[in-house]
């Protein structure tokens, strides 16, 4: 089961990982972007469908 403090939780875990060098942080970041998109349910404007271009 996933909740909001467990979603935000892993988010914070995932910050606390980057290094500030953009190469290396990249994939980090598309992932706590996939879980604040979860998080808060956002989907692209105009669009019914779940966010193709990140996998979101």
């Amino acid at each position: 089961m996933t909740t909001e403090n467990t979603l935000q939780e892993e988010i914070n875990k995932l910050r606390s990982q980057l290094t500030g060098d953009m190469f290396t942080d990249m994939n980090i970041k598309d992932e706590i972007h996939n879980l604040e998109m979860k998080l808060k349910g956002v989907k692209p404007m105009d669009s019914h469908f779940d966010c193709i271009g990140c996998g979101s």
